[in-house]
């Protein structure tokens, strides 16, 4: 049996954060359910561009959002426009285009799409110098807008939302080439679930109130113990699902403090199954950052921001109180506060929960990967015509 050479879409994405990975695999999952004859074929762009360097960078890249965000925040609202500055750091970050064109070039794609803004700017840059001429498509993993996403070789933008559709715009990126098809989010988090059933395999009460507390894959939330011990004051005992991520020392530190807690305490590390625990769950506590919280839109799960890092976080925070799927709170106190408000008031729940449904985002990565099939196949027709008339 003779073995048929597939079609190949070329994923590059980047570990500085989850998203950008999560983003990645819903594209490939949806790309093998939808067109199964593509091959979908994901690489770190950090990784394979800058082998030596990118441990280093995502180090220091981590720890800057961390130790000093106001300075991170003030750099990213300096660069969201085109002008000097955010025209620099794209040539600084537009390097390794020879190690990009060699995984071209062994990968033979038939479209790139980036989750990740720097690997949008080597590929434009190619396209730029004419060594490449494949079409490029950027998913935007934000609900917001900057200009180090923005380039002028980029063929199609995949945006989370009309607001973010109509900032791209407002930055000089025709419309035509913008679509709002939601974050693609994994298809785990789109489908039914039987509540019983999780309640059931992860010994969780059914009848107590349930509150998810999740602070990213680094598990940070607030200040950690001192935060959650807070909610000591709450007038009714609650189930407290806590995801620390990959901190151990907070679930540690956690595990301690929190011994003698009035409410029941489920600690976790790094999981795969946030999906369950969000189908039992009646708020979650988080930081607002673009994927997760498109994957509890899906989920229909209300929100309790808290803390989000200055710059692209922020931004998702005002667009999710804006969208009616989320509240903020501004100190331990107030989240204590609206935690309260929120597990008492069933009517603004399940308003929360309805929000939701106006982003459609169970066919999120679906419509995304249609939109990327149609710029590969419309590009792709264009350089057959350009080719065949000699243009």
């Amino acid at each position: 049996m003779k073995l048929v050479n597939k079609e190949k879409v070329l994923i590059l994405t980047g570990n500085y954060g989850d998203g950008h990975i999560q983003v990645a695999q819903a594209l490939n999952e949806a790309i093998q359910i939808r067109f199964p004859e593509l091959e979908p074929v994901i690489f770190d762009f950090m990784e394979w561009v800058h082998p030596y360097s990118n441990q280093v960078s995502r180090f220091l890249y981590m720890q800057g959002v961390k130790k000093f965000p106001q300075v991170y925040g003030y750099i990213y609202q300096k660069t969201r426009k085109v002008n000097k500055l955010s025209n620099m750091m794209k040539n600084v970050f537009s390097s390794g285009l020879g190690r990009m064109l060699k995984l071209i070039e062994e990968v033979h794609p038939s479209v790139v799409v980036s989750t990740f803004p720097l690997a949008a700017a080597v590929m434009s840059k190619l396209k730029s110098l004419g060594l490449t001429d494949i079409p490029t498509v950027t998913t935007i993993t934000d609900h917001t807008d900057h200009s180090l996403w923005i380039y002028p070789f980029t063929d199609q933008y995949i945006v989370g939302s009309r607001i973010v559709r109509e900032s791209l715009i407002q930055l000089g990126v025709e419309e035509e080439r913008i679509a709002n098809t939601g974050i693609p989010i994994r298809q785990q988090f789109a489908k039914v679930f039987q509540r019983e059933e999780i309640f059931k395999k992860h010994s969780i009460d059914p009848y107590m109130k349930t509150v998810l507390v999740m602070g990213g894959g680094c598990g940070l939330i607030g200040d950690g113990s001192s935060t959650l011990q807070e909610f000591e004051v709450l007038p009714e005992p609650v189930q407290l699902i806590i995801v620390c991520g990959h901190n151990e020392k907070l679930r540690m530190q956690l595990k301690e403090k929190l011994k003698d807690s009035k409410h029941k305490i489920h600690l976790t590390g790094y999981i795969n199954y946030v999906h369950e625990l969000m189908a039992i769950s009646d708020v979650m506590i988080t930081k607002p950052g673009g994927v997760t919280t498109f994957e509890a839109i899906a989920m229909e799960l209300p929100m309790l921001l808290y803390k989000p890092i200055p710059g692209q976080e922020e931004d998702n925070a005002k667009f999710l109180v804006r969208s009616g799927v989320a509240v903020q709170a501004n100190s331990d106190q107030d989240l204590t506060e609206q935690l309260s408000t929120l597990l008492s008031n069933g009517e603004l729940l399940q308003q929360m929960r309805e929000n939701s449904r106006q982003f459609h985002p169970k066919e999120s990565s679906f419509a995304s990967v249609e939109v990327i099939i149609q710029t590969k196949e419309t590009n792709n027709s264009l350089n057959e015509f350009e080719y065949s008339f000699g243009l």
